[in-house]
């Protein structure tokens, strides 16, 4: 019997944005509580390290276990194909090195890239994604003479 439901792979800023319940933070729960999902490992390192640096190792603890729990599939090993998709991506554009990997296992598990990284539109003809709301730019300092 087939599946019919769409299946979901969250990135680093879906994560993130659910964590710090930003808007968009109910899409991510709306697709957790209703849809297949997969998590890239590299998402987790991305998570734990950057509440590291921000919060402290107690709340990187707490952010990964949260995490484990929410029962999406981690995706811990790169088969070849998806290294190969990674690499042609990285060497075409400019978008870093984890994104790459993340949005290569969304196209290699036929999943919906859920994203809130502007990054990933130079690839947005090569998978299907959806995009949370973006943060609002910073202004820069206006000085006023």
């Amino acid at each position: 019997m087939k599946n019919d439901k769409p299946l979901y792979l969250l990135d680093t800023s879906a994560l993130m944005t659910f964590i710090e319940d930003e808007d968009g933070a109910d899409r991510v729960q709306h697709i957790l509580a209703r849809y297949p999902t997969l998590i890239a490992s590299v998402s987790l390192l991305e998570v734990s390290y950057l509440t590291i640096q921000e919060r402290g190792q107690a709340e990187a603890d707490v952010r990964y276990a949260l995490l484990r729990r929410l029962g999406a599939t981690v995706i811990w090993e790169l088969d070849e194909p998806t290294i190969l998709i990674a690499a042609k991506w990285k060497a075409a554009h400019r978008v870093s090195f984890a994104d790459t990997v993340i949005a290569a296992c969304a196209k290699r598990h036929m999943a919906t890239l859920l994203h809130k990284d502007p990054e990933f539109e130079v690839l947005q003809d090569q998978l299907e994604m959806e995009s949370l709301p973006y943060k609002p730019k910073k202004r820069e300092a206006t000085t006023f003479r």
